[in-house]
């Protein structure tokens, strides 16, 4: 008789970031526990744990059937109960625990690095179903709530291979996820039949209904909604398209994905799968394969063949894995976090003081997987460094100059981690022995921060976001187009006005630059100018908004000899402030608490200078509702009639 131990869960969840996570760890052959906010413990779910470094099997772990019980998705064999010290040790409302595993050397080995992606059970994202079949046909009940996308079985107490149905394919068909079979047709796999919203139906098969064998099901939503305040926002999706070869494509999600997993149907091709911690960039895909032992990248050359894009993924040339001329291809995706508003500063913004050692060195204690990093020598005349997740960690502009964009390698920055970042041992600008430096670090969320890598066109458009309010700051870089200069918008300003991020100047009157047009919640408007849509040219886009209690965009008036207030709605007032003179000349100044915001001398640095840290002056003080310029303040930032603009974080 059929039974299903799919948990129900009765608690609504609104936020990615609370049912799925992708988080990279490196073994250390002791006990240690993964804490990524998921609760397993009393919801329910799967952990997928494969090491990027080694040719080692995918492991697979879930509540149904259990701690030290793993299934390899490259492989047919049974399920594989490992001692408690080489496995999965237990989920927790937070994450899960590791052993020591100094045998089976896949989830926790000295050395090696892993990637782990945690799905939670949720209606209208994941559940998660055991059975023991009976031989006949059958249906099997589901806590879902809604018709699956797709549906990955496997035999747990005897060899068997993985049957995946996906609802791109006729309900006669099914692929295989432990090989790079093409889509297979056998009515006996699913009883020709589609899925409900409460049950899925199997046939006679073997692979997913013997009598007597024992199966687990993993079943994944697909544009179901209930996330997001309004509940009505998609957070995975289950497709198909058709490659077009050379010629690019977006794949429209309504979203930015975080998580992808594609496999070619119409031949023989892996299961490939991207995350945007290990290499989802503008310029790298990191891809494992859910199908062999093989570590990061060995399986297949993506070089950016995939790009995550505001509204899905972009296909950029014609890898025959992702988009052949004529190919047909499935997929799933999970929506980027997070998307909660964040209610505290620290949770999407750091700044760090640190020495250099002229050795790898890992800048820790953030909170968070930064998506945005400025740094910069604070004792040198060196330029500052702009590095960030999206375009990828080698990727290096300068915000104090108009360079195109550069690949240094691992030299400066080796990796976004998921509490800070490493900083690479062969560059003077983060890293030198002995020399000091300033990190800061930001996090992309809604209503805060947000970021767009883009195409020119040459033509008046607009372009979508993700920051879900208007931009009230932004700044736009041509990543490749030769001497454009950074370009600056904000609501404080006319919408045919910029200023120049690399420098002095005021601001002036360029028309073509945002199309006369101010951003929306959902896109902002770009011209015909060069430094924001040259045809072909590649540009990011930062866009940043007033958060309640985070963040404070706007402007002040001068009142040379007098102390300016600026309110920004804090509590505990600022860590954080850049200031720029919008009517006449003035540099970008920055201050943080990292290096010290108070009643006396506060050292600051000039976004738009190679300069040193200047010290022993006293320009901006912070007081608990936001920050004061002083008395003693230069012109550039306190000057009779002068107007200002400024971004505060608490």
């Amino acid at each position: 008789m059929f039974s299903s131990n799919s948990s129900q869960v009765s608690s609504a969840v609104n936020y990615i970031e609370e049912v799925f996570s992708t988080y990279l760890y490196t073994g250390t052959s002791a006990s240690q526990t993964i804490t990524n906010n998921i609760d397993l413990s009393t919801k329910g779910g799967l952990v997928w744990i494969k090491s990027r470094s080694n040719d080692t099997n995918h492991a697979l772990f879930d509540t149904a059937r259990g701690t030290n019980k793993y299934l390899r998705s490259n492989a047919t064999d049974a399920q594989t109960t490992a001692s408690p010290a080489n496995s999965l040790t237990a989920f927790n409302t937070n994450g899960f625990s590791l052993g020591s595993d100094t045998g089976t050397e896949i989830v926790n080995y000295t050395g090696r690095t892993y990637a782990s992606w945690t799905f939670r059970e949720q209606p209208k994202f994941f559940d998660v179903v055991t059975w023991t079949g009976t031989g006949s046909n059958a249906t099997i009940a589901h806590s879902l709530g809604v018709v699956p996308g797709c549906i990955i079985v496997k035999r747990t107490d005897t060899t068997a291979a993985w049957a995946v149905y996906h609802r791109s394919l006729a309900n006669t068909q099914y692929l295989v996820l432990n090989t790079t079979a093409t889509t297979a047709t056998n009515a006996n796999r699913w009883n020709s039949t589609t899925p409900t919203s409460t049950v899925f139906s199997l046939g006679t098969d073997t692979t997913v209904n013997a009598s007597g064998g024992t199966y687990v099901a993993y079943l994944f939503a697909h544009d179901a909604g209930g996330f997001g305040l309004t509940g009505t926002d998609n957070v995975i999706s289950c497709g198909s398209y058709t490659g077009n070869g050379s010629t690019q494509q977006d794949i429209t999600l309504g979203y930015e994905p975080q998580w992808v997993m594609i496999k070619r149907t119409d031949t023989t091709d892996q299961w490939i799968m991207v995350d945007n911690m290990r290499g989802f960039f503008q310029t790298a895909d990191n891809a494992l394969c859910a199908n062999t032992v093989n570590a990061e990248a060995a399986d297949v050359s993506m070089s950016g063949a995939m790009q995550p894009i505001a509204t899905g993924f972009h296909l950029y040339n014609a890898n025959s894995s992702v988009n052949a001329s004529g190919g047909t291809y499935i997929y799933i995706a999970c929506r980027r976090g997070p998307m909660k508003v964040p209610t505290l500063g620290t949770s999407v913004f750091s700044p760090n003081a640190y020495t250099g050692t002229g050795a790898v060195l890992p800048i820790t204690g953030m909170g968070f997987p930064p998506d945005l990093l400025f740094t910069k020598s604070r004792t040198s005349g060196n330029d500052w460094c702009a590095q960030d997740k999206l375009r990828g960690p080698s990727q290096y502009l300068r915000p104090n100059g108009a360079i195109d964009e550069l690949n240094l390698g691992t030299a400066q920055l080796v990796s976004i981690d998921q509490n800070g970042v490493t900083y690479g041992n062969g560059s003077s600008a983060t890293n030198f022995s002995g020399s000091t430096y300033l990190n800061l670090s930001f996090r992309r969320a809604p209503g805060f921060f947000d970021e767009v890598c883009y195409t020119g066109t040459g033509s008046n458009t607009t372009k979508s976001h993700n920051l879900g309010v208007v931009p009230e700051l932004w700044i736009v870089k041509g990543r490749n187009a030769g001497s454009e200069t950074w370009n600056v918008g904000c609501t404080a300003l006319a919408a045919t006005e910029r200023i120049i991020l690399a420098s002095t100047a005021a601001k002036d009157t360029v028309p073509t630059m945002w199309n006369s047009t101010y951003p929306t919640s959902t896109v902002f408007s770009i011209g015909t100018a060069g430094g924001s849509n040259a045809n072909t040219y590649l540009y990011v886009a930062y866009f940043f908004a007033t958060c309640a209690g985070v963040s404070k965009v706007g402007s002040y008036s001068g009142n040379t000899g007098v102390t300016v207030t600026v309110p920004c709605g804090f509590t505990g007032g600022v860590r954080f402030v850049l200031i720029k003179r919008t009517d006449s000349t003035g540099d970008w100044y920055v201050w943080d608490s990292a290096r010290g915001i108070v009643a006396g001398n506060d050292p600051y640095l000039l976004l738009n200078s190679t300069a040193a840290e200047v010290t022993g002056t006293d320009y901006v003080d912070t007081y608990s509702a936001g920050f004061e310029v002083t008395t003693t303040a230069p012109a550039a930032l306190n000057a009779t009639g002068g107007t200002y603009i400024f971004l505060a974080i608490a």
